[in-house]
């Protein structure tokens, strides 16, 4: 039997693949098109805000606000540059601060949320992509970091890291050791209003490569923990929350990413293959992270709490396997959860979060049932953050 070279079979399948998946996205979106959001509907507007739909159709009709579109049957519907519009006008008059732009106040810290695991299937990417969206949504400055070189939260906002970055254009840029760039330079506009983004790529693995020499060498460079905090200061008044995204690995990146966070959010699929994997990676991250502490590294967090995902509540043994985690960890697993649902699964399909696909594609009961799991988990942090501000 004749013998293959593996790197060769390798670089064919993936040169196949790469090419596939170009034609899957032309498919998609024209050559030149970049992705773009749904409109939403009165209803859901005015859910976004906090009002009534009457009172959106009030505004309208005294010409207050931006002006929604009028499709059929005179049914209205907004662009989220307008919700984020009518978010501003809306504060100006409120009497509570914050009641439509519930970002940071003055002497507010920026808030720095890590989502991470290394065990593959815990909805990590998932997680921080609706995350991000919602928080935009409603009303924050949101920066989200692709930090896994497999770059998928890249590809759910429409960005294909071998053919979209091909010169770069990734955090890398601004946290390597020589001749970095201002972090302003790799930051992409995405299609939600309040929503930026840094995609990731295969370059991310360089600093991986890089921290091993420069400790090797004793070199007198900012210590490889401390870099992207340092980034993150330099637009720091920009943002009220930075979401990273983190590799599904305990290398030099992640560490750096906890580093820079104030707050960690661990995603866990109840099984008990699931359970002993983040057995490790917690020993794994205590263990790291006190190097790091006792290094200098500032390893205080405002929370810390733990995501039950792809939850069946109708499995016997999930069900018990997240009793033994509240009995475990307590107030430290979140209330809510993210359940299993064939709408996440399909809106990844076309690289969209629930929040970006038209809820007609699917049954009624099915979409709502997840779109209400994913409200109550992102609301539960955004009242972590909150908190975390003394509010």
């Amino acid at each position: 039997m004749e013998q293959i070279r593996i790197d060769e079979l390798v670089a064919a399948h993936a040169r196949a693949l790469s090419a596939r998946l170009q034609a899957h996205r032309a498919q998609l979106f024209a050559p030149d098109s970049r992705k773009t959001m749904r409109r939403f509907t009165s209803g859901e507007a005015a859910k976004l805000l906090g009002v009534n739909d009457a009172y959106l159709r009030k505004l309208h009709l005294e010409g207050r606000g931006p002006s929604p579109e009028i499709g059929k049957a005179g049914r209205r519907s907004y662009s989220t540059e307008d919700i984020r519009s009518l978010r501003e006008m809306l504060e100006s008059g409120a009497k509570t601060p914050g009641a439509y732009l519930p970002g940071r106040r003055a002497g507010d810290h920026l808030q720095v949320v890590a989502v991470t695991n290394f065990k593959g299937g815990s909805a990590k990417t998932t997680t921080a992509a609706h995350l991000a969206q919602k928080c935009a949504l409603d009303g924050f400055r949101v920066l989200a970091i692709d930090l896994d070189p497999q770059a998928s939260l890249s590809a759910l906002h429409g960005v294909q890291p071998e053919l979209d970055l091909a010169e770069g254009g990734t955090l890398y840029d601004a946290i390597r050791y020589e001749d970095p760039v201002p972090l302003r330079k790799v930051i992409q506009k995405t299609y939600v209003a309040g929503l930026d983004l840094i995609p990731g790529n295969l370059e991310l693995m360089e600093f991986e490569h890089d921290t091993p020499r420069i400790l090797a060498r004793g070199g007198t460079q900012t210590p490889f923990f401390t870099r992207i905090g340092e980034a993150l200061a330099s637009v720091e008044a920009d943002y009220d929350l930075v979401i990273l995204d983190c590799p599904p690995q305990l290398g030099f990146l992640t560490l750096s990413a906890l580093s820079a966070a104030t707050a960690v959010l661990v995603t866990i699929h109840p099984q008990m293959l699931d359970m002993m994997s983040m057995c490790q990676f917690l020993l794994m991250t205590s263990e790291l992270m006190g190097v790091v502490a006792q290094a200098g590294g500032d390893m205080s967090y405002d929370w810390l709490r733990y995501l039950v995902t792809r939850y069946e509540p109708g499995d016997g043994p999930q069900s018990q396997m997240v009793a033994f985690m509240r009995a475990l960890f307590g107030d430290h697993v979140l209330a809510a959860e993210v359940l299993k649902s064939t709408a996440i699964a399909d809106a990844g399909m076309t690289k969209q979060t629930l929040y970006e696909v038209e809820k007609s594609g699917f049954t009624r009961a099915t979409y709502e049932r997840a779109i209400e799991s994913l409200d109550a988990v992102n609301a539960e942090i955004e009242g972590l953050i909150h908190q975390a501000w003394g509010r």
